[in-house]
């Protein structure tokens, strides 16, 4: 094990929470907006982009250095050029991060094609000489990793987890899927478990973990550190108060809708905002929706007519509608089954 600690939590009574990293959502203005709900001990950034042109995304870098949440932010790289990520490791050192987070997850196909994210997992012997290099760039502090159990399957796991001991990560998320399964499929939280074992570090478990009681499961079942959580803390950002509160065996508070309501208006007011066309920004604001959606009404008409929807009236006009008609009605604990 490396002799970097990782950050004083809040809550170091209780196992770890984390809101996943999510391109083009866990900007700076996203985590102020889940922090006004009940933030997670970690935040991670968007990933940095790394490669022999690269500079450091002001944008990205703004969640690190304009982050009044209270919270530590990992910031995460993706890239790999040896030379390149040791740069811009070095780089983001000078900041005020909890750590440098390496993406070999990301499923995208136009990232794993170049060889980076989740594509990395093709290749253990690069791995291994990106952490052996990353790791002694990054030695004031902690280097984590972010990986799924393999790229179309998970013959290169273990070795993979071999290599993490090898090189004293501090941290590791895992996401039970392959990068070929994307989000779809069953999560092996089995092999989660394995790496939990296997591995001398931290382990945060990642992968449809969408209510208090799911999380609640998944740690039972793994024995990870703690969760990473990422699309479901877009549909519920109390979620990760909730999970707090399943761990402490107290109630979970319900949301009213009306609470939610109140949701949506922050989620518009981008600061974007004023920028943006109508259209886009509608069509910026259901991929929120598409979440939320899945909690409010167990038929799913709220999420097909919010679909439907082509101006900011007729997507409030439906919002007040299903959120404000019952002043009583609250959001689903868990995602309602076959919405």
């Amino acid at each position: 094990m490396s002799q970097v600690l990782l950050p004083q939590l809040l809550h170091n009574d209780l196992p770890l929470t984390a809101l996943a990293p999510m391109q083009d959502v866990t900007n700076l203005w996203f985590m102020k907006v889940i922090a006004h709900y009940g933030s997670p001990d970690y935040f991670f950034t968007e990933y940095f982009r790394v490669n022999d042109t690269s500079r450091l995304n002001r944008s990205i870098l703004a969640a690190i250095t304009e982050n009044d949440t209270g919270r530590p932010v990992f910031a995460q790289m993706i890239g790999e050029s040896i030379p390149d990520l040791v740069r811009t490791a070095q780089e983001l050192c000078r900041y005020n991060i909890a750590g440098v987070d390496l993406n070999m997850g990301c499923p995208a196909p136009r990232i794993y094609r170049k060889n980076v994210g989740g594509g990395l997992l093709l290749s253990p012997e690069k791995v291994n000489r990106i952490l052996g290099e990353l790791r002694q760039a990054v030695n004031d502090r902690p280097l984590t990793v972010k990986m799924r159990v393999g790229f179309e399957n998970t013959d290169t796991f273990y070795e993979i987890l071999d290599i993490i001991n090898r090189h004293s990560i501090d941290l590791l998320s895992v996401h039970g899927r392959t990068v070929k399964d994307m989000y779809h499929g069953t999560v092996k939280y089995d092999l989660i478990a394995e790496a939990v074992k296997r591995v001398d570090c931290p382990v945060l478990a990642n992968g449809n973990i969408y209510s208090a009681t799911t999380a609640l499961e998944v740690l039972s079942q793994t024995g990870a550190a703690g969760v990473m959580v990422g699309r479901w803390a877009i549909g519920n950002p109390w979620l990760f108060n909730q999970i707090r509160q399943a761990l402490r065996c107290e109630p979970i508070t319900p949301v009213p809708l009306v609470e939610v309501r109140n949701y949506i208006d922050r989620l518009w007011r981008t600061p974007r905002a004023s920028t943006m066309p109508e259209r886009s920004r509608v069509g910026y604001l259901k991929m929120f929706l598409n979440y939320i959606a899945l909690s409010v009404d167990a038929e799913g008409q709220f999420l097909r007519l919010m679909r439907r929807t082509q101006t900011e009236v007729e997507m409030f006009n439906l919002c007040d509608r299903f959120l404000l008609a019952e002043g009583t009605k609250t959001l689903a604990l868990s995602p309602y089954s076959g919405v």
